[in-house]
């Protein structure tokens, strides 16, 4: 076996958190699970997203300025499966599931009760993905929480190869 497979399957044995992804630029809007996502400092605060290349979101939030990313609840695999599973070429996604505007702009999903708001400080390339990394410019938390899992998201049929 080579180091790229042991690799692939070291990593798909661990279970992080998902978060959906939404953007806004100008009047188009989209949104998608994401499970590469991590805080990336603590002072200053920062966190990367990790949007694929081939992903209709990425494409959106190349020209936005500011990303929302929303902590999927536990329970929330019903929303899960339609920002995972769908595609934002051919579906519209908020459509089918409560939001609001969110601060600056991005849509914020009322299922998710716990986000953020960050203003995208840099686009890394890291491959067949772009990393967006984040300064947080607003925020809401719910206690008590527990959180959709890559475990989960498994069973998920993308929206799009990744």
């Amino acid at each position: 076996m080579d180091a790229g497979e042991t690799f692939g399957q070291l990593v798909g044995e661990l279970d992080y958190s998902m978060f959906i992804v939404t953007v806004r630029a100008g009047a188009e809007q989209a949104g998608c699970l994401v499970g590469f996502g991590c805080q990336s400092s603590i002072d200053p605060p920062r966190f990367l997203a990790c949007l694929s290349r081939k992903n209709h979101t990425y494409r959106v939030a190349t020209s936005a300025d500011v990303i929302a990313v929303h902590l999927v609840p536990r329970q929330a695999d019903a929303l899960a499966r339609l920002f995972g599973g769908c595609s934002g070429d051919s579906v519209d996604k908020f459509a089918r599931c409560a939001w609001q505007p969110g601060p600056a702009g991005p849509p914020i999903l009322q299922e998710c009760r716990n986000w953020f708001v960050g203003r995208v400080l840099e686009r890394l390339d890291l491959g067949d993905h772009v990393g967006f990394l984040l300064e947080p410019i607003a925020a809401h938390r719910q206690p008590d929480e527990s959180y959709f899992t890559s475990d989960q998201a498994k069973n998920i049929e993308p929206g799009h190869p990744a």
